[in-house]
């Protein structure tokens, strides 16, 4: 099973300047609970972008540097070797190149709509060929803008 894990803004942005534009704890508890025990593929920037390897899961990190290799940290060089390491359900956490390459494989995506419409360099566009199976809504709050969870299945 392949589950891609998202926070995406209305306009589809997911990061700018390789960070998060947005801070909401909820979602991250969300991320945290989804993906614990876990093996989490993601791509080099994202795996770079953590001030160090998230505890209790696997980084399986996609690159195209031969010679790349970070501490906490396991290598591939390519999406069937991510799974192979696997060994069974996948986590992807992105970034925009990461999940357009397990997109059309994925049996299931996890998605934090975030109600704003920030500027940003990641784009991941709305997902077509997906029914929506289960929605949470969470109104905004102080500086926490409004965000809703969201469970997609292919159709």
């Amino acid at each position: 099973m392949i589950t891609l894990h998202l926070a995406r803004a209305d306009n589809g942005v997911i990061g700018a300047d390789g960070k998060i534009p947005w801070h909401i704890p909820g979602e991250q508890r969300r991320f945290k609970a989804m993906t614990m025990g876990k093996p989490m593929i993601m791509g080099r920037k994202t795996f770079e972008s953590f001030p160090k390897p998230l505890p209790g899961r696997r980084h399986i990190v996609l690159t195209r540097d031969p010679d790349w290799s970070a501490a906490g940290a396991e290598v591939a060089h390519d999406p069937d070797s991510a799974l192979e390491l696997c060994g069974g359900p996948a986590s992807v956490i992105g970034g925009a190149q990461v999940y357009a390459l397990f997109l059309g494989q994925a049996d299931c995506i996890e998605l934090t709509e975030v109600h704003v419409s920030p500027p940003g360099d990641a784009i991941v566009p709305a997902f077509a060929g997906w029914r929506e199976t289960a929605r949470t809504d969470f109104a905004a709050n102080g500086v926490t803008p409004g965000y809703s969870f969201v469970t997609l299945a292919p159709l």
